[in-house]
């Protein structure tokens, strides 16, 4: 069963202050496409700025897969200004492309061209273009332009502080390190919720399922999209192979220490697949970082990770040894086509309550049955969440019950959560969100994937794709003259340009010396 943590929520409706500054930060990934909907064959605009050193517009694998990055902030509001303005700016900045609504790329065929993302002559710019091309012989270009939303989430210092005091928790000197751990445990045990509730990709490209061995059976559309009539969110689906390298690498978040030792294995252990695909090709030019299981600590896919914001040259294993967890980045959700920065304020509402929720439940230990079994949960809800009476393992016993009676027992607590949200903020918003989305369960049709199939299925998806499209680029360009950080984000690209020419000025060594030395 769930544990029972009214004693908990007293406790945090005594001492509401510890939750004052709950802290934010957003990154957003879209494809560029051009007006007919085909994928962007333009560089990343100079006027953007530069993907290497831009603090806020980067690139992630390929040329046109752009990411946006907002600072943190503990506004939710602050937060989704700056997300809109970086899409009005770059929408000013790109007026003859568009910026593709959906995770999944429908719009691609077997003549796109996929760029890899480069980012200048810099040691430090080739690293980072190498390690897309090893991305690229390991799993193929397409399925790394499959996009997501990350959600980046910190609670007090505050709050931890009381709640080892309070609760006699994690009295071990790296004790929010250890509450943060507990928190993932307890994202893989109910994380499935999110995809349940905002998954928004129930249906993929024919190009996605070749050569897949597929146990549940696709139905496809007139335009030859394979989607599942119960599916949510298949971008996190085998098509990604998220879990499986976890499992192998034993990697079960349950202390600091083990966890990165884990991720340091990864990284140093040589893999015979990738040790065929070679380190360079004929003339000498590198296919892959190394021919390890991971190139870096990036290409672990996860549902959650911890995080820690790093100093110039560290990598994020140094970062987490030397100073511990400082928030958590939550990957398992998909672009909300509905909203066009990908994300709305309720998605954010409930994510600050659920997560809350999952530092107060105490999450046993994991070994690998149980990671399983939770993967297994995941497996079900992401191919068939929306099916009628669905149920789920709730415990290690392997005990199940349906989501509707999950959902009652979990949203019981997020109420109160929301209430004592809600008191702080001197509003309801908390609550309201509570009472909209706890419908999804007994309202299936009411989820977003449900409203994908609805809307987007029995229309040409690539023509539904670029309406969006259309429809968020006229409104970003509407807002332009309200553009509050317009004068920063010009300014950030004029900065951005010189920090790369300065980095590559500086560079001494060549780059086969600067890889030793990062060995």
């Amino acid at each position: 069963m769930i544990q029972d943590i009214s004693k908990k929520i007293s406790w945090l409706k005594t001492h509401p202050k510890i939750l004052e500054s709950i802290f934010r930060g957003i990154e957003r990934e879209t494809l560029r496409i051009k007006k007919n909907g085909n994928f962007s064959q333009n560089k990343h605009p100079f006027s953007i700025g530069s993907p290497l050193t831009h603090q806020w517009i980067t690139t992630d694998f390929s040329e046109n897969l752009l990411e946006f990055i907002t600072p943190k902030s503990n506004k939710i509001d602050d937060v989704l200004s700056f997300l809109k303005d970086l899409h009005c700016f770059v929408a000013s900045k790109i007026k003859n492309e568009r910026l593709w609504p959906f995770s999944i790329p429908y719009c691609y065929d077997i003549q796109t061209n996929i760029q890899i993302a480069e980012y200048g002559s810099s040691n430090m710019g080739k690293i980072k273009n190498i390690y897309r091309r090893g991305l690229k012989n390991r799993y193929g270009d397409l399925i790394n332009t499959v996009s997501g939303v990350h959600y980046n989430f910190s609670l007090p210092i505050k709050f931890w502080e009381n709640y080892r005091k309070t609760n006699g928790k994690n009295n071990n000197v790296d004790y929010v390190s250890a509450g943060y751990l507990n928190l993932i445990r307890n994202y893989y045990r109910f994380g499935w919720i999110i995809p349940y509730l905002f998954g928004a990709s129930p249906a993929v490209s024919s190009f996605f399922l070749k050569n897949k061995n597929q146990k549940y059976e696709f139905k496809k559309n007139q335009e030859n999209i394979f989607y599942l009539p119960w599916a949510t969110s298949l971008r996190l689906s085998n098509i990604r192979s998220t879990n499986q390298k976890i499992i192998d690498l034993n990697i079960m978040f349950n202390d600091l220490e083990s966890y990165l030792q884990s991720l340091k294995n990864a990284i140093e252990k040589p893999s015979e697949e990738f040790i065929n695909i070679g380190l360079k090709d004929k003339k000498g030019n590198f296919k892959q970082l190394n021919t390890n299981i991971l190139q870096m600590e990036n290409e672990l896919y996860t549902q959650i990770r911890p995080k820690r914001n790093k100093k110039y040259g560290e990598t994020l294993i140094d970062a987490l040894k030397n100073r511990g967890i400082e928030y958590v980045e939550i990957r398992s959700l998909d672009i909300n086509p509905f909203s066009s920065v990908g994300i709305s304020k309720n998605q954010i509402l409930l994510l600050d309550l659920f997560l809350i929720w999952c530092a107060l439940i105490d999450a046993p230990k994991m070994n690998k049955t149980n990671f399983l079994l939770s993967t297994e949960n995941w497996e079900k809800i992401i191919f068939e969440g929306r099916k009628p009476n669905q149920t789920i393992y709730i415990n290690n016993n392997y005990e199940k019950k349906t989501l509707v009676e999950i959902s009652e027992i979990i949203f019981k607590d997020l109420n109160k959560i929301a209430l004592i949200l809600d008191n702080i903020n001197n509003n309801s918003l908390y609550q309201k969100v509570c009472q909209k989305i706890i419908l999804f369960f007994k309202k299936p049709e009411l989820t977003y994937s449900a409203q994908f199939l609805k809307y987007f299925i029995p229309k040409d998806i690539k023509k539904s794709g670029l309406y969006l499209a259309n429809k968020y680029h006229k409104k970003f360009i509407n807002r332009l003259y309200s553009n509050t950080h317009k004068k920063i984000l010009e300014e950030e690209v004029l900065i951005s340009h010189e920090k790369q020419k300065k980095i590559e000025k500086e560079d001494i060594l060549s780059f086969e010396d600067y890889m030793n030395n990062k060995k």
